[in-house]
């Protein structure tokens, strides 16, 4: 099946560089361009695309508006994959929560562009561990304004690596060992619904790893790790995996260890 792709950027040689890598690879097409929000939302309805390629700052409506309307509308929905220069994280964390499915910086290359519709249009998230940063960062900050009574503290400022550290395991332990979680029991009301090792999937998805790396870090096979990833969606009430790892930084899921 070809995945019908709408490009959406406000300037005219970006959506001609996208157009050119997208249409050069067989099972992609573009469809249609737009230069701002409204002309996306429109073009959403008139074309109905399967991915829609979204720029964030562009004058009048902006992509974030444009997204939260998309994502927002009955029928049919496009995944929105976010492409942007990162110099806005405040953006890219407004757009997770607006609903988009993947994001992209502009400087990717022309693989990793093809790669990443083709990811978002199966209906996976894609979220690499640049995002992650950001999206670590941002929500700290916004943590750090809007403090929230039912989470446990954060620090303004976490360390990737030291997430990572956290959950690799020690040279002793054992495959069916019991694991450190990262936060406090009970943060929020709604992890009360999790299993131990549900939690501890949304600990490791809030790292931006794959369910190969989370299946290898906790011994268990991929289909289990998929299994456990779906009833961590649904018990939460979150859209994808993208959003898995919003919530675990709002709620204090996982929060760096002095």
């Amino acid at each position: 099946m070809t995945i019908r792709v709408l490009v959406v950027d406000d300037q005219a040689l970006v959506r001609a560089g996208f157009r050119t890598i997208l249409d050069s690879e067989p099972g992609i097409e573009v469809v249609g361009e737009a230069d701002d929000g409204a002309a996306a939302i429109d073009a959403v309805g008139r074309l109905d695309p399967d991915v829609v390629c979204m720029d964030v700052q562009m004058p009048g409506v902006d992509g974030l508006t444009a997204t939260r309307r998309i994502v927002a509308d009955g029928g049919h929905r496009p995944a929105v994959l976010v492409l942007t220069t990162f110099n806005r994280d405040d953006y890219l964390f407004d757009a997770l929560e607006a609903g988009a499915s993947g994001f992209l910086l502009k400087n990717s290359s022309p693989e990793q562009l093809i790669e990443a519709v083709q990811v978002v249009a199966r209906g996976d998230a894609l979220l690499s561990p640049d995002v992650t940063r950001s999206v670590i960062a941002a929500a700290a900050r916004r943590t750090a304004r809007t403090p929230d009574p039912d989470v446990t503290a954060r620090t303004p400022e976490p360390d990737v690596e030291r997430f990572r550290s956290r959950t690799a395991f020690p040279p002793d332990r054992k495959p069916n060992a019991p694991t450190e979680t990262l936060a406090e029991a009970g943060a929020h009301p709604a992890l009360a619904a999790l299993t131990d090792r549900e939690r501890e999937v949304l600990e490791l998805l809030a790292l931006g790893i794959s369910n190969a790396e989370i299946a290898a870090r906790l011994w268990v096979g991929e289909a289990t790790v998929k299994t456990h990833v779906s009833n961590v969606l649904q018990k939460l009430g979150l859209r994808d995996r993208v959003h898995a790892v919003v919530y675990a930084y709002e709620h204090g899921v996982v929060r760096p260890q002095g």
